[in-house]
């Protein structure tokens, strides 16, 4: 992945609003009318968040008659989940080494 899909991908899951679009298209398919129904705000701010997310990859749309279906993108969350897997080996990786600097000791 490159560094500007990384940045898109955590800046639209670090909004509260938009990791719960995302976990509610995950377990199926809502038009943007049944996810404005859930949220205290604008039908535009709604169709906002899911450009973002769409921009992303965590979404996707599929026209269905007048309406879009908002679909999870599970394949873009597990590739942001590789790369923080990657992270952690890294930080693992870190904190054997100092276990084993300190054992030496």
């Amino acid at each position: 992945m490159s560094d500007d899909e990384v940045d898109r991908i955590f800046r639209a899951l670090a909004d509260a609003t938009r990791r719960d679009i995302v976990r509610r298209t995950l377990t199926g398919p809502a038009s943007v009318s049944q996810l404005a129904a859930t949220y205290d705000m604008s039908f535009a701010a709604v169709q906002k968040h899911v450009a973002v997310l769409e921009g992303a990859g965590l979404v996707t749309k599929q026209p269905r008659g007048r309406e879009r279906l908002i679909h999870g993108n599970p394949e873009t969350l597990q590739r942001a989940q590789r790369l923080l897997d990657a992270y952690e080996g890294i930080w693992r990786g870190r904190i054997s080494r100092l276990d084993a600097l300190l054992e030496d000791d």
